[in-house]
């Protein structure tokens, strides 16, 4: 039986083994790479979802979403969205699919940074944050919910780096990739426990409310 906590002790997470994409990173950056990626993701049954956007260090000036990362279980391609005009319509088409389930966490925010670049109607897509209050986990970041699940980190030293950079590092692809990837594996772990009930949640000491002395 798998033992889970509803809320992840974050001093855990130094102790953990890497979590690492193992499958193949493709770099897309223009409308013709995206039109053969997206035909190829289409043909897959489930995807994982994520974007990244350069962080902005002066308080009201954003950027516009940089990438958008979609993996299936051996693959990721980045599509490099500040090398492109707007949304190229296979990325529309992609965004607006109904047939392949696409899983992301976050999704809201993603949405309304992705139409900021072309309008568009999100098709079938899972939030994870929500699939994870099915078995009581309360945690809503990728990492804590990852290391909860696995036993693994996912790294974050990436996050703030330059994703409109003229050449994305190895570094950078790799946790692109492995942020999408993680979506399914999330997904997919939390409808085999629901299915199998194989867990058990305890609750984070921290999470329970002091008694008062009298």
């Amino acid at each position: 039986m798998k033992i889970l906590t509803d809320l992840y002790d974050k001093n855990k997470l130094s102790t953990l083994p890497r979590a690492v994409f193992p499958g193949r990173i493709y770099i897309i950056q223009t409308a013709q790479e995206a039109e053969r990626a997206v035909n190829y993701l289409l043909s897959q049954s489930i995807l994982g979802f994520d974007t990244e956007t350069r962080p902005s260090f002066r308080k009201g000036h954003p950027h516009s979403t940089a990438l958008l990362q979609v993996a299936c279980h051996e693959a990721c391609f980045l599509f490099r969205l500040n090398l492109m005009e707007g949304l190229p319509a296979p990325i529309v088409r992609l965004l607006q699919d109904n047939s392949v389930t696409k899983v992301g966490l976050s999704l809201h925010d993603d949405f309304h940074c992705l139409s900021r670049r072309a309008k568009f109607k999100p098709g079938t897509f899972i939030e994870l944050q929500n699939e994870v209050k099915r078995i009581g986990i309360k945690d809503m970041s990728l990492q804590k919910i990852y290391a909860n699940l696995f036993g693994e980190k996912i790294a974050k030293n990436q996050q703030l780096s330059n994703w409109e950079a003229d050449v994305l590092s190895p570094g950078q692809q790799l946790y692109a990739a492995t942020d999408a990837w993680a979506c399914i594996r999330i997904h997919e772990e939390i409808t085999r426990l629901i299915l199998t009930q194989d867990y058990k949640i305890e609750i984070n000491e921290q999470d329970i409310p002091e008694t008062r002395q009298r």
